[in-house]
């Protein structure tokens, strides 16, 4: 048996959600909380992966390695 187009009644929460998703940048504010947060992802996080990541560099070396032979080359 096949479903005709108003056969459901759709969700007035699932409308409300899909509305507030497409208008969301209507409703945004710069508060302390979206600051700090955007200030963790934007700047922090990435900060301290590239430390991380130029503090390693050349440390590691996990090509043609053979069972026993060390990780690392410092």
């Amino acid at each position: 048996m096949a479903l005709h187009n108003n056969a459901l009644k759709p969700d007035p929460a699932y409308a409300k959600y899909g509305d507030m998703f497409v208008n969301r940048h209507k409703y945004f504010r710069w508060t302390r909380r979206s600051a700090n947060i955007t200030f963790a992802y934007v700047i922090a996080v990435p900060a301290i992966l590239g430390y991380f990541a130029y503090t390693t560099d050349g440390k590691w070396d996990f090509r043609g390695k053979r069972k026993g032979d060390p990780l690392a080359e410092f």
